[in-house]
């Protein structure tokens, strides 16, 4: 930022803080804006989440999965997650040491609920550095618009709702980088984005993204640098890091990233743009649905982020997603436009402050974002909170903790993928339909009203698999309401 730049953020702080922007702005502290709005969603993602899972609507694919995964670091163990398969390191599937972070904090609260409390808190981390720049930029009006819009945006509340994932820990560093970015302080951007490396291997397009902007705006020989990192890194790690310590020996999503094809993977029906390059490109816009996500994505900014160069961060992200036959990556479901959500309203803001917006502009500008933002909000989870029925503890989910209650801890247990979540922080669970994980379980739980299809076995198979461990002189110990639980 320019020296002149500086200056002037730097006067409108102090007249924050000092209250010179008069009585009625004033009255709360200039904090309270950040981390007092990061605080409201960091509560409202637990209460949401936990609920979540005490009503068995997380699973083993993938709360259990990332769980397993931080118990070992916890107990300084390579990161096997027997969900996956026997011997299967998740580090063969998706590069995310990163995770291990939250190692020390699962050592002292081993339960789903440290991950969950944990995602909480990073989603809402996001906030502060936004909604304190939109503070500094254009007053505390703006910072609410931009708090309550990111808080409650619904790429980051898909997050928040969706089990665990590690793109948790990608969405506060992206904030802070976008940020630095629009404050021009290129070092600081470098820094805070170049973590994301090891939160999963598709980050180091966002990496090489900020070094291409900081090349273009900036000190060309560091964006040169960062651009080369963050590139050779999602190489390295998706070429040589995956296949290596995958134990099917490659990458297990090449066949989804890249589109070529239709198949179904693990329940997952793709649709690829047939391998060639003019077969990309038609696919790259098609089906609309891809259009949606990115009006979506453009609308809590009142469209204002178009003028900022900030949002074309989203591009890599959306371009890969877009090209994917995976027909998951492409709306607005589950968790994967929450590392897009800070960089939009990053846009919104360098937009705000570097524009020439008349004052009574601006306010219809944060107007129609707070309007998006508040008509979205009831099509979205956060909408679960003030639903009564998601109050009410089903009388199927008491049977379930129930029978659940007949399984000592420290066992082998093969179970149904919501059911897995549930186990997982006191046994080694394996999904019932892995034959090789599960042979020598010494227990077996299925719910057969289990509907959720991500896992790679439906319920239905799961049930079938039951009279498997029945033929092999496994016992029943209890069975109520679809809910089957055998003992070797």
């Amino acid at each position: 930022m320019s020296t002149t730049g500086t200056t002037v953020v730097a006067q409108r702080r102090v007249r924050l803080v000092t209250g010179e922007l008069g009585s009625s702005e004033s009255r709360i502290p200039a904090w309270a804006y950040s981390w007092g709005t990061a605080a409201v969603f960091a509560v409202l993602y637990t209460v949401l989440s936990v609920r979540r899972h005490q009503l068995q609507q997380t699973a083993g694919y993938d709360l259990g999965i990332f769980e397993q995964a931080v118990r070992a670091y916890a107990h300084l163990r390579a990161p096997v997650t027997p969900l996956k398969g026997a011997g299967f390191d998740v580090l063969g599937d998706h590069f995310s040491p990163a995770i291990a972070v939250i190692a020390p904090f699962y050592r002292i609260f081993p339960s789903p609920v440290t991950l969950l409390v944990a995602q909480s808190v990073l989603l809402s981390l996001a906030i502060v550095p936004l909604a304190d720049w939109a503070l500094t930029a254009r007053g505390p009006r703006t910072a609410l618009v931009v708090g309550f819009g990111l808080g409650a945006s619904w790429g980051v509340v898909q997050a928040a709702a969706f089990d665990f994932h590690e793109v948790a820990l990608a969405v506060p560093l992206i904030a802070f980088a976008v940020r630095a970015l629009g404050e021009e302080r290129w070092r600081a951007a470098a820094l805070w984005s170049l973590p994301l490396l090891l939160v999963k291997e598709d980050q180091g397009l966002t990496v090489a993204a900020v070094g291409v902007f900081i090349a273009l705006r900036g000190p060309r020989r560091l964006g040169l640098w960062l651009t080369a990192a963050g590139a050779l890194g999602t190489c390295a790690e998706v070429l040589l890091i995956l296949p290596a310590v995958n134990v099917h020996g490659g990458f297990d999503y090449w066949q989804q990233i890249t589109g070529g094809g239709s198949a179904t993977t693990g329940g997952v029906t793709q649709a690829g743009g047939g391998g060639s390059v003019i077969g990309l490109l038609a696919h790259l816009p098609w089906p609309p649905v891809k259009w949606l996500t990115v009006l979506m994505l453009l609308a809590p900014s009142s469209f204002l982020g178009l003028r900022s160069p900030l949002t074309l961060l989203c591009a890599p992200t959306l371009l890969w997603r877009f090209a994917s036959g995976n027909t998951h990556y492409w709306g607005v479901a589950y968790h994967y436009s929450a590392v897009l959500m800070p960089i939009v309203f990053g846009g919104f803001v360098d937009a705000l402050s570097r524009g020439r917006i008349p004052w009574r502009r601006g306010r219809t500008l944060l107007a129609a974002s707070a309007a998006f933002t508040a008509a979205t909000l009831p099509f979205f989870p956060l909408r679960e909170l003030v639903l009564p029925p998601q109050w009410i503890t089903p009388a199927h989910v008491e049977t379930a903790d129930a029978i659940l209650g007949e399984i000592p801890s420290g066992v082998k247990v093969a179970a149904s993928n919501r059911l897995a979540a549930q186990l997982v922080h006191r046994d080694t669970v394996t999904l019932v339909c892995m034959r090789a994980a599960s042979a020598d379980a010494a227990w077996v739980i299925v719910d057969a009203t289990d509907s959720k299809a991500i896992a790679p076995c439906s319920a239905d198979t799961a049930v079938a698999e039951l009279g498997r461990f029945e033929s092999r002189g496994y016992s029943l110990v209890a069975q109520s309401d679809g809910i089957t639980l055998l003992r070797r």
